[in-house]
């Protein structure tokens, strides 16, 4: 059986100031002011990317500790891609089909817009699947919001609809590509794996 992969390293805004050197409060306020990159979990609290934090002290000339060093390589090693699919049957078939075939890849699921957006900046998704009619935030909304920020990354967006009529204005804010539904999964998996710079096997 093959082992879990590890899920990527996070950061409290505490652990984030004793790399700083600084007190809690200070990281929490670089955080509010928008200096240093965070989420905010369904509890209230701070979580930062191993990467904001590197970025954010580099930034500023500060000493970077050799455990954010690392933290930073175990993250750029791992390959995660995420469903976004308010159907469950669909949603569990293409998880289902992509985990026989793409070895390194942590297969992620979300139901909905807000899941999807709270997994894209907690787990930094390579490659999004991401279906256009979805209840509370839609894929065009969330399409444009991912390629807007730099917080998650620059995802690969791999759009589905129903509707062919969907695919100019999708394409047009940001997606990488847009397939029909019913879909062809051995297309999909094709293009991912024709994806240059991401690591399949």
């Amino acid at each position: 059986m093959p082992k879990k992969p590890k899920k990527v390293r996070l950061f409290s805004a505490l652990e984030a100031s004793k790399l700083c050197g600084v007190s809690n409060q200070t990281c929490v306020n670089w955080i509010k002011k928008g200096f240093l990159e965070a989420f905010t979990t369904p509890g209230g609290h701070y979580r930062i990317h191993p990467e904001s934090i590197l970025r954010f002290m580099e930034g500023r000339g500060m000493s970077v500790p050799a455990e954010l060093t690392e933290a930073v390589r175990l993250s750029d090693s791992k390959n995660s891609l995420l469903i976004v699919d308010d159907d469950k049957e669909l949603n569990n078939v293409i998880c289902k089909y992509l985990k026989r075939y793409l070895g390194k890849f942590r297969i992620l699921q979300a139901f909905d817009g807000f899941e999807a957006g709270r997994k894209i900046f907690e787990e930094r998704p390579s490659v999004i699947i991401l279906d256009i009619r979805l209840p509370w935030v839609d894929g065009h909304e969330l399409c444009k919001k991912i390629k807007a920020d730099t917080a998650p990354g620059s995802p690969i967006i791999i759009a589905v609809s129903g509707m062919d009529d969907e695919k100019a204005a999708i394409i047009n804010e940001g997606a990488d590509a847009f397939f029909l539904k019913p879909l062809n999964l051995r297309e999909i998996l094709h293009y991912i794996k024709n994806i240059g710079e991401i690591s399949c096997e």
